[in-house]
């Protein structure tokens, strides 16, 4: 632990934002954009990467804070972690897409580099991997996020889970056993266990 922080410390946090502008080289990315770097604990051994910032999350400047960010802090809270101390969480794209797009193939390639970068510096143990592009972005899977959700996949020195996106949960509104929120809350419960094993408690 005392490493990571060293590391951290003397890369500083503000490489981190150095990073996410360099995204900016792609084309189809709006320079006047906000940047959203990330936010929680940026020694936290839980990672969780989403997709870009949305409306909410471009004004505020910060991941997952507009409904779907809402909806995921409460299954969090049921799941026992606690955002500001058990993980970090930032998107693969950092800025947001123009009209909401989904972020095309050639922005997530641009993108690969420097997220792997903020990945390094944050040297998460666990990596959840919320939707279809961080799916995509870091372990080249491009379809099956259903299929291979709530199973950890071992990739250079990490462990990572596919999760449903929480923009997904919000079309159900039901957590009885099956659904798509319920099956998050499960994984979100594994991730949980994960860290605990870890800490050793």
């Amino acid at each position: 632990m005392t490493q990571r922080i060293k590391r951290l410390q003397s890369n500083d946090l503000i490489t981190l934002e150095q990073i996410c502008a360099s995204q900016r080289k792609a084309e189809t990315l709006d320079n006047h954009q906000q940047i959203v770097v990330g936010r929680g604990n940026p020694h936290a051994r839980l990672m969780l990467i989403g997709e870009a910032p949305g409306a909410e999350e471009a004004a505020r400047g910060l991941p997952f804070v507009g409904r779907s960010g809402q909806l995921l802090s409460e299954l969090m809270i049921e799941a026992g972690l606690d955002e500001q101390h058990d993980l970090y969480i930032c998107n693969v794209i950092k800025c947001r897409p123009p009209r909401n797009r989904k972020p095309t193939s050639r922005e997530i390639a641009i993108a690969r580099p420097w997220l792997r970068q903020q990945i390094d510096l944050i040297d998460p143990a666990l990596v959840m991997l919320a939707g279809a592009t961080a799916l995509e972005s870091l372990l080249g899977i491009r379809s099956g996020i259903s299929r291979l959700r709530g199973q950890w996949q071992s990739h250079e020195g990490r462990d990572f889970m596919p999760v449903f996106h929480p923009s997904y949960l919000l079309r159900f509104r039901s957590r009885e056993v099956g659904t798509p929120q319920h099956l998050t809350l499960q994984d979100l419960l594994e991730a949980r266990r994960r860290l605990d094993l870890l800490s050793g408690t």
